[in-house]
């Protein structure tokens, strides 16, 4: 007998006996099945922040919750549900009861933002180089045209598009899951304001060039090489940035 209680007593035995208790507790709740628009609030969350990421629209863009659940295709309510979430992390600011804007970054903003990017990209751009497919250089190569074509044409919200899809291409296979939501997150609040990239990104060709370099070292198996072309990038980015933020606000300025 003492042994027999002893055993039910273990703690691994009243694991065991939680377990089935919740499972048991669980089945004999009366649950409603989820509604659909749950589901479509994050699709619509998701869908809302890969084109901010992006840099499908630029800053001081206005954006209505009408305009966004007729574009997605779902009703008002998972828009104001992915909008509400985009404002509370910092990348929509309300500006009444049903529109929100693209805000514009402020010099400190991009200080901070670029400081992280530097430190955060460069592990998983050289981390992502060590760890990836032999065929990436020539898959990033494909990419590279798209964007050639599109900076020739004066595309810029392709080249954008396409630029995305280039920097994560290696920063994927870096393993590190976290890192890359906060790289994400970083870029959620930077990718509208690429859009002052252009047209001198476009002349100077800066991108042009970190992105062969890119290229380059994947072929020679130099992931060092990768990561300070990322970081080059990023700080060719910066400075053009800083130019645009500088000038708005001297316009600004006079304005007033």
């Amino acid at each position: 007998m003492e042994n027999g209680s002893s055993t039910k007593n273990t703690p691994e035995a009243l694991l065991e006996q939680e377990g089935q208790g919740a499972t048991e507790s669980r089945a004999g709740l009366n649950l409603a099945p989820l509604e659909k628009s749950v589901r479509l609030g994050d699709l619509a969350y998701e869908a809302m922040k890969d084109r901010l990421i992006r840099g499908a629209f630029e800053p001081g863009r206005k954006l209505t919750v009408r305009a966004v659940a007729e574009a997605l295709g779902v009703s008002s309510t998972p828009a104001r549900d992915a909008l509400n979430r985009l404002a509370t992390e910092g990348a929509l600011v309300y500006s009444g009861p049903k529109t929100v804007i693209v805000p514009y970054l402020t010099l400190d903003a991009l200080e901070e933002v670029t400081a992280m990017r530097l430190a955060l990209e460069g592990v998983a751009a050289e981390r992502g180089a060590a760890n990836s497919p032999p065929a990436l250089a020539d898959q990033l190569e494909k990419m590279q045209v798209t964007i050639n074509k599109a900076l020739e044409s004066r595309r810029y919200a392709d080249v954008l598009w396409t630029n995305k899809e280039f920097h994560f291409a290696v920063y994927k296979n870096c393993g590190m899951h976290y890192l890359l939501s906060t790289i994400e997150a970083l870029w959620l609040r930077i990718g509208p304001s690429f859009h002052d990239l252009y047209p001198e990104f476009a002349i100077q060709k800066h991108g042009v060039h970190n992105h062969q370099v890119v290229m380059d070292s994947l072929r020679e198996g130099d992931s060092r090489g990768v990561r300070a072309a990322f970081e080059n990038d990023i700080r060719d980015g910066y400075r053009r940035l800083k130019q645009a933020i500088r000038a708005r606000a001297e316009t600004e300025g006079q304005r007033g």
